[in-house]
């Protein structure tokens, strides 16, 4: 795999998210002031910080919070390389033997390649390789589905703390009906509430999960070909036959 790049996609979709709220905002007569307002912010993100927190263990809530990097700096695949890479171990087993490829083992930079070429070299049997691997895959693809579930709940769940909030202010609200002049802040709570609880939910939290997932899902089908080709040169495969059937998967 290549290393992290910028994906300005993301902020294109953060930026044009928030521009399209505050322009309606503005071609309506409103101020832009009156969509920020801090108690609501509190209200919403802590809220909704604070239930995700009680229901993910300790280590799946760090890891939802690791994966949120992915949605700036995702990490990129590169198949035509990768396949590339394994033809030429193919070649060089067909040449050398499976004891050659033991100097190619410091430069696999992952650790799933690494102990994938490791069984190669040690004349592990081709099924044997593809049990271990697969349930290598399934942990792996299992224990990042559970971080990315992080932020989909998370979107559940901010909405609804957005209500909390919109009753808290009109509370508010009703405590202070024979003084005017702190209706206004009761009233800016219950609203602005309702637009950060369903705003964040699907404009930020739900969008993350959903992205996650597909980035987990091209990690996954990109270990899936990369043990397809380690079985194929483990049971002694032609590297043109090895070529030809990675590059229709992996196209």
């Amino acid at each position: 795999m290549k290393a992290h790049r910028m994906d300005l996609l993301s902020f294109a979709g953060i930026a044009l998210a928030a521009g399209a709220i505050l322009a309606a905002q503005w071609l309506d007569g409103g101020a832009f002031g009156s969509l920020f307002h801090v108690a609501a912010f509190i209200i919403v993100i802590g809220g909704t910080l604070g239930a995700v927190m009680l229901q993910n263990p300790l280590a799946i809530f760090m890891r939802g919070m690791s994966l949120s990097r992915w949605i700036v700096q995702p990490p990129v695949v590169d198949h035509p390389r990768m396949i590339a890479t394994l033809v030429e171990w193919a070649r060089f087993v067909r040449s050398v033997g499976f004891l050659g490829l033991e100097e190619r083992l410091a430069g696999v930079p992952d650790n799933f390649t690494r102990n994938g070429l490791r069984m190669v070299i040690d004349g592990c049997d081709a099924e044997r390789i593809r049990d271990a691997l697969e349930t290598q895959i399934d942990t792996y693809e299992a224990r990042m589905r559970a971080g990315a579930r992080v932020w989909e709940s998370a979107g559940g769940y901010a909405p609804t703390i957005g209500i909390l909030g919109a009753v808290l202010g009109l509370i508010h609200v009703m405590e202070n009906l024979t003084d005017p002049t702190r209706l206004g802040a009761g009233i800016a709570v219950a609203f602005v509430a309702t637009i950060y609880g369903v705003g964040i939910a699907n404009l930020v939290f739900l969008p993350i999960a959903g992205k996650l997932r597909a980035l987990i899902d091209a990690q996954v089908a990109y270990r899936e070909l990369l043990l397809d080709g380690l079985v194929a040169i483990a049971s002694g495969d032609n590297p043109r036959y090895i070529e030809a059937r990675l590059s229709g998967r992996g196209s």
